[in-house]
């Protein structure tokens, strides 16, 4: 029987602040336009957090039946490659926490949605069972987008471009084109967390039939792919900053602009892929701290 500890190890709790920071920046905006619900907000960060886990549920899940976590990966041991969990116990767990995600989720969008519009409810309720179908199909099932280089674009989706505005609106009840400015910078850092994963299993994955953007284009050019989303993350952040701007303290997130260009120099110098683990950390870990001195620097601004 799987332990307390196999089931934190399953959870992946390294990905968890990535899949916070769009959440944060969502709640964050929504604060700075005078707008924030907390039990919305705190509702909203329940339900990411489980679906997360999910989604991490359901990839260790997936890549044990396809037989690409094996002795050949370059990263953590997976618990069901490990033996830990049994693909039965982690059916179960996959059951378990689904469900829960889905009844926090219909409880935040009721709380954010009813009141404005029953057809902004139906459609909230669509994107959180659309994300929980993206979470499983990622890796499990047999036609998984993630064996086929999709994985990239659903990240970028799922990570960026929906929850950010999406938690936004369910904070304030509308919904301003900029928002997607942020958006999209939430979203490139994420894809760029995956892209660094891909780059680190290149070999096995390609070994495995697992076409992921980094085996499509090769080591070197998914570099320069993950340069590109790394500056444009900034770039987007910049540009939304501007059009806002009425005083330095809404560039406090520049602190960690040093930290994101320090990995890059440092990720373009690495040869050995074992090598680049510790980036995938580093970059989550980077983005939540860019989000949350975002927003703060937002958040005082408007005082």
């Amino acid at each position: 029987m799987a332990t307390l500890k196999s089931w934190i190890n399953a959870a992946r709790p390294r990905t968890l602040p990535l899949a916070l920071s769009g959440i944060f920046t969502g709640c964050g905006l929504a604060w700075f336009y005078g707008a924030i619900d907390v039990t919305v907000s705190l509702l909203a960060i329940v339900t990411a957090t489980l679906i997360q886990v999910f989604s991490n549920f359901a990839n260790d899940y997936g890549d044990s039946q396809k037989g690409t976590d094996n002795q050949f990966r370059l990263g953590p041991v997976r618990t069901v490659q490990s033996g830990e969990i049994s693909h039965r116990e982690m059916e179960t767990g996959m059951i378990v926490v689904g469900a829960l995600s889905f009844l926090t989720g219909i409880l935040l969008v009721y709380l954010g949605t009813w009141h404005i519009s029953k057809i902004a409810f139906f459609t909230f309720i669509g994107f959180g069972i659309l994300s929980l179908i993206a979470a499983y199909f990622y890796t499990a099932g047999k036609k998984s987008y993630g064996y086929i280089g999709l994985g990239d674009l659903f990240v970028f989706l799922f990570f960026g471009l929906l929850p950010v505005p999406g938690v936004f609106f369910l904070n304030t009840g509308f919904l301003p084109a900029d928002i997607f400015l942020p958006a999209i910078t939430i979203g490139l850092f994420s894809t760029g967390v995956l892209n660094l994963n891909n780059m680190r299993d290149i070999q096995n994955d390609r070994n495995s039939g697992k076409i992921t953007i980094p085996v499509r284009i090769g080591a070197r050019n998914a570099r320069f792919y993950h340069l590109l989303m790394i500056l444009g993350g900034w770039i987007f952040a910049l540009v939304f900053t501007l059009k806002h701007f009425h005083s330095l303290r809404q560039l406090l997130f520049l602190v960690v602009l040093p930290v994101f260009m320090l990995d890059l120099w440092k990720i373009f110098r690495i040869q050995n892929e074992k090598e680049l683990d510790p980036f995938l950390k580093r970059l989550a870990l980077s983005t939540l701290a860019f989000t949350l001195l975002f927003c703060f620097g937002f958040i005082i601004s408007a005082r």
